[in-house]
């Protein structure tokens, strides 16, 4: 039997509709099944969801078998209309995003990034060095000292076609951008990968209404070396699938 290769970078488990009724205090979302049964799934994402939360909108949520778990369901995606009135898929679960570019990694489909060897996850770096860079790409040529040091920033907010990060204050953001400058000071290659969680944009640029602040970081990061790799992602009920970059919008 010929093997067949998945179009898919991630498959998501067996996933069941519902519509959003409320989400509450941000980790809990109340969610209606065909059933008519309204049930309590956990909301994988902290922040304010700007232009996604939308109350009655079509969701897909994932199931847990695990005993421990207080709730067995976790939001994994919603259905939004964009401004072209078209529906869109947008993924929620803000614990996906590096997985799936851990894949990408793998499979090296960033292809500005060169050759590299081994793929680290949560290393520490930074200036005061307390910090935790979401990948550290070892050197494939092992004399050679240059690391390639990489933050994931999950997108979903937009104005048409444009995504937009971030969609609030985050002074976390803020530290990172400078610590990923410093990166480059040292010697060594920095990246901030935003991973666009929705397949309608084809443009990236920061979120200056939400946070003035990071988008000037950004602009500094650029000009002093700091890679940006806006990457656009497809998202269905079945999987998630690379687009590649998207515009990036200075």
């Amino acid at each position: 039997m010929k093997k067949t290769t998945s179009p898919y970078l991630y498959e998501y488990p067996p996933l069941q509709a519902g519509i959003l009724v409320e989400r509450r205090k941000r980790f809990f979302a109340d969610i209606q099944l065909p059933s008519g049964e309204i049930v309590i799934a956990h909301c994988p994402n902290t922040g304010p969801m700007t232009g996604v939360c939308q109350i009655g909108s079509l969701v897909q949520i994932s199931t847990s078998n695990n005993p421990k778990r207080k709730l067995a369901y976790t939001w994994e995606l919603i259905q939004v209309n964009n401004d072209d009135d078209q529906p869109v898929w947008v993924g929620v679960n803000t614990s996906l995003p590096n997985h799936l570019i851990k894949l990408a990694l793998e499979k090296k489909l960033f292809p500005s990034l060169g050759e590299y060897g081994e793929i680290k996850k949560e290393v520490v770096y930074g200036i005061e060095g307390k910090s935790r860079v979401d990948f550290c790409l070892l050197p494939a040529d092992q004399t050679s000292p240059q690391k390639i040091y990489l933050e994931v920033k999950n997108t979903t907010w937009c104005q048409g076609s444009l995504a937009l990060f971030p969609d609030t204050v985050t002074t976390r953001g803020h530290k990172h951008l400078q610590e990923l400058m410093a990166v480059v000071e040292s010697g060594h290659r920095a990246v901030c990968l935003y991973l666009i969680n929705r397949a309608d944009c084809d443009r990236f640029a920061p979120g200056d209404q939400a946070d003035k602040k990071y988008g000037e970081l950004l602009r500094q990061a650029d000009q002093m070396g700091v890679e940006i790799l806006p990457c656009r992602f497809q998202i269905s009920p079945q999987g998630v699938q690379y687009l590649g970059l998207a515009e990036l919008v200075l």
